[in-house]
């Protein structure tokens, strides 16, 4: 039995080159002639190239107390969902071994709490 392989081509595959973020002029758009030779390449890379949209002006500065507080917040949020999950995992595993203990017909399985009387 043969194995069938996806046929790649080089169409597909581009490369993007990003600018450095250090600079206060970005470098001029060269056109890269290698790709622009072939009918489709172009058009795909003039696109794929464009990044112009997903650029802050360097006018503004960094608003740093934003920042950390989306840090902080994302924060919370983790410790708060892995608090979430380590206590549904031994939710979990306490009615796991309850449910095993009732399946094998033992009666004193119901967990009794003593509150200390003064």
């Amino acid at each position: 039995m043969k194995t069938e392989r996806p046929i790649i081509s080089d169409d597909e595959h581009v490369v993007l080159k990003f600018r450095p973020r250090t600079s206060d002029h970005p470098p001029a758009r060269r056109d890269e002639s290698g790709l622009a030779n072939t009918p489709g390449k172009a058009s795909r890379t003039a696109a794929a190239s464009d990044l112009s949209r997903y650029e802050q002006p360097r006018d503004e500065g960094d608003d740093f107390r934003h920042r950390m507080l989306a840090n902080v917040a994302a924060f919370a949020f983790t410790v708060a969902l892995t608090a979430i999950g380590i206590w549904l995992a031994v939710s979990i595993a306490d009615l796991r071994k309850t449910q095993d203990c009732v399946l094998m017909g033992r009666r004193d399985c119901a967990r009794i709490s003593v509150t200390p009387q003064g």
